[in-house]
């Protein structure tokens, strides 16, 4: 109200727009306040200057200036962030990557321009007059997503709007209407316009959202995955003529759901939303399309196919512009998430355990989610039997860190220890006897210097003997 009085005051209008009034119908607060108004950019920055406590213009090409007003100047401890941006209209020209703004100048205009109805509603301040030109409150009632004006445009405009209409069905549990199921349909190879970088923004919030089942399979469905996530769509495959197997497609929208059900809370090992998790659930098992291979007597098989996968993970998110330790991250997952098998089959040795919780390092906690989310059997003997064994490998390795440090096993002696020892300089000899300390201290547990130092000159006197008779 007192922006409303202020932008009122310097002769502007200003609304409420968007996201914020949406959620207020339904009951939720929006952490951040989005405006627009008939105001220049430049007009809209001085009253932010003067109205909050820090401001910035780095969406001002858009019309967007952003303010923050400090909690502690309210007198409460939660900070209000609002963006103001001016009226405009967007569109994208056919060879570009980037929308072209113009600025407008009506409300009604500006509404008219926005992704679908339910977004399309604003409340002009300080007036409080509710403005709904497209009946996006209808739609909100029944659930429906629906553009304002015809789909085609829209999507024309801007086709990363069709992304949008996935992750508001993730977001809020909507259904597209006919028109613009079928507009998305119809033009899902011109999202290939939209930098990867906003593909991957939209990816991400669908993923992180309350039901990203939904959101998935409008992407699937409309064939927008076919562009910005083939991998996927390639998933739905039977695994015989006779389908007598689960479809990896649904499987793995089951393991993403069972990996969310394992989320924690913000005090746990994985707090949910973890995007890294969910990222992992969905995709562990794309190598599997191009390691199938139909066996003897009617089986088939997907032999390394967490190696395929891992490498088509990697592949693909670096393509969606996804940072670095993402990247990393949900390969490595993708990798380890078949190492369990077999466990119940015959006791890991100490040796094994500690390899498996080094080898997962930080994604321990991930990977034991992602494990057990990956059983899908409907036998429930079978479904039993597994979740016996991974709870008696977590015990286990509950046991042993109590006995050591796995999280960072590291030999019983240094490199400088090493050389030392051995009256070796820095080089490749001192790196090989690192790792030989390595390899023992993961077999038999930690040895301590004394033992260590023993092994290392028993090693190291059976490889100069070997090089020795060989030269």
């Amino acid at each position: 109200m007192e922006l409303g009085e202020l932008f009122r005051a310097a002769g502007h209008e200003l609304s409420l727009v968007g996201g914020p009034v949406r959620d207020a119908f339904l009951g939720r607060l929006s952490a951040d306040l989005d405006f627009t108004t008939n105001a220049t950019p430049d007009q809209t920055e001085a009253i932010l200057a003067r109205w909050g406590d820090a401001h910035w213009d780095i969406g001002r090409e858009f019309g967007t200036i952003g303010a923050r007003r400090f909690g502690s100047r309210r007198g409460s401890g939660q900070d209000v962030v609002v963006e103001v941006t001016t009226y405009r209209t967007d569109a994208y020209d056919p060879t570009s990557r980037k929308p072209e703004v113009a600025f407008g100048d009506s409300l009604e205009g500006d509404l008219s321009r926005r992704d679908f109805t339910v977004n399309s509603m604003a409340v002009r301040v300080p007036e409080l007059t509710f403005v709904d030109p497209f009946d996006g409150l209808a739609d909100l009632a029944r659930g429906v997503l629906r553009t304002p004006v015809d789909p085609r445009q829209s999507f024309d405009d801007d086709p990363l709007r069709m992304m949008r209409g996935a992750r508001f069905a993730a977001q809020l549990g909507f259904t597209l209407d006919p028109a613009a199921e079928a507009a998305t349909v119809d033009m899902a190879e011109r999202i290939a316009i939209v930098s990867a970088e906003r593909v991957r923004d939209e990816l991400s919030k669908l993923l992180v959202a309350a039901q990203p089942r939904l959101g998935l399979q409008v992407l699937v469905e409309t064939g927008l995955a076919g562009h910005v996530l083939p991998e996927l769509p390639a998933l739905r495959l039977e695994i015989d003529e006779h389908h007598r197997h689960k479809d990896v497609y649904e499987h793995s929208l089951t393991v993403l759901e069972n990996a969310i059900a394992l989320e924690t809370g913000p005090d746990g090992p994985v707090p949910g939303p973890d995007l890294v998790l969910r990222l992992a659930a969905l995709l562990h098992d794309i190598g599997k399309p191009r390691t199938k291979r139909h066996e003897e007597g009617g089986g088939v098989s997907f032999h390394h196919h967490e190696m395929v996968g891992a490498k088509l993970v990697a592949k693909r998110l670096r393509e969606l512009r996804f940072d670095k330790a993402t990247v990393q991250a949900v390969a490595r997952l993708t990798e380890l998430h078949l190492r369990f098998h077999g466990y119940g089959e015959g006791e890991w040795t100490d040796s094994a355990v500690r390899r498996y919780v080094t080898d997962a390092g930080p994604l321990l906690e991930r990977l034991h989610r992602l494990t057990r989310s990956d059983c899908t059997t409907r036998n429930a003997r079978k479904a039993a039997r597994l979740s016996a064994a991974y709870d008696d490998l977590e015990v286990r390795i509950a046991r042993l860190k109590e006995q050591e440090e796995l999280d960072s096993v590291r030999p019983d002696l240094d490199g400088t220890q090493i050389m030392e020892i051995l009256g070796l300089r820095p080089g490749r000899e001192v790196g090989t006897a690192y790792r030989y300390l390595l390899e023992l201290r993961m077999e038999r547990g930690p040895l301590g210097p004394d033992t260590a130092r023993e092994e290392l000159l028993s090693w190291w006197a059976r490889t100069t003997s070997t090089q020795t008779s060989s030269s």
